[in-house]
């Protein structure tokens, strides 16, 4: 099914550059970096994963084909019912430093941890990204949106810290650093500035949470005061859906921490024309914070 999308995309990618000739629309341009040193192709690891995963990655490597693109991938099945990530894929990303990944499943339940949630510590992927934006040819209710999530991602209810206390009571911890608060906020600041976003805007819940949220805010602020050409503003989470469903052009640049950024970047993406066409990622070192 995915290989007899590549003429359909051709005849796309053809059309595209035909109209933006004659200046009918405006269109985003893709643009890839070239590998320093001798300009030979890139190894990317794959990891096709489950679900739409594998028709998802499907289409991006036949982008990469039309475009010429100097990568070529080692692919790996992995999937979300397995105990652990093979060693053999750790090392291919640790290697590559580079990992197109499809979804990978997660039981409900039961205590079985997410594979995603191991690649996340294993790799300190600590920024996830996903930028929502507007694609000519897909109608939504709403026009001008262009939003980057940014989202903490090692830390807060997603970093898995729970158990049970006694039969019938379960505790779920929430831990948010200042280490991990500044870095992500660092991130998001420098990625406007490098990207002439104009504004970054800190979702937060410290009306309620005034000790952990609170923190997070407090970090924002000190990184804020950094970068004097971005205005940066704070906005309570469930405000920030509401006005994300209603007015949703006003946002520029959001960082969150790990919950509330997965539901921010999630709606974000919905109004844009939903997940399967926003491209996002995750980055981070494997560098880890001083003991």
């Amino acid at each position: 099914m995915a290989r007899c999308s590549l003429p359909a995309l051709k005849e796309l990618l053809k059309k595209s550059t035909n109209q933006c000739s004659g200046s009918l629309i405006s269109t985003r341009s893709v643009t890839y970096m070239p590998r320093p040193g001798d300009g030979a192709p890139r190894p990317v690891t794959l990891v096709p994963g489950d679900g739409i995963g594998p028709l998802v990655t499907g289409a991006v490597e036949q982008v990469m084909e039309a475009m010429h693109a100097p990568v070529y991938f080692e692919k790996y099945e992995v999937h979300g019912d397995m105990k652990k990530v093979p060693e053999e894929v750790m090392d291919s990303i640790k290697k590559n430093k580079v990992c197109l990944k499809g979804g990978l499943a997660t039981p409900m339940g039961g205590g079985v941890s997410s594979l995603n949630v191991q690649l996340r510590k294993e790799l300190d992927l600590y920024a996830s990204l996903v930028n929502c934006f507007n694609l000519p040819g897909l109608p939504t209710r709403h026009e001008n949106v262009d939003i980057v999530v940014i989202r903490e991602n090692t830390e807060g209810e997603y970093a898995g810290l729970e158990h049970e206390v006694v039969p019938g009571v379960v505790e779920s911890l929430k831990v948010i650093t200042k280490f991990c608060s500044e870095r992500i906020a660092k991130y998001a600041f420098e990625y406007a500035y490098l990207n002439n976003r104009k504004k970054v805007t800190a979702v937060h819940k410290a009306n309620i949470m005034k000790l952990a949220d609170g923190l997070f805010l407090e970090s924002c602020r000190e990184v804020a005061t950094k970068y004097p050409g971005i205005k940066y503003n704070e906005v309570i989470v469930d405000n920030c859906c509401m006005q994300l469903v209603s007015k949703p052009e006003q946002f520029d640049v959001m960082v969150t921490p790990n919950l509330y950024g997965n539901l921010v970047a999630n709606t974000a993406a919905g109004i844009a024309g939903g997940t399967g066409v926003m491209p996002g990622g995750k980055s981070g070192n494997r560098r880890r914070r001083a003991e």
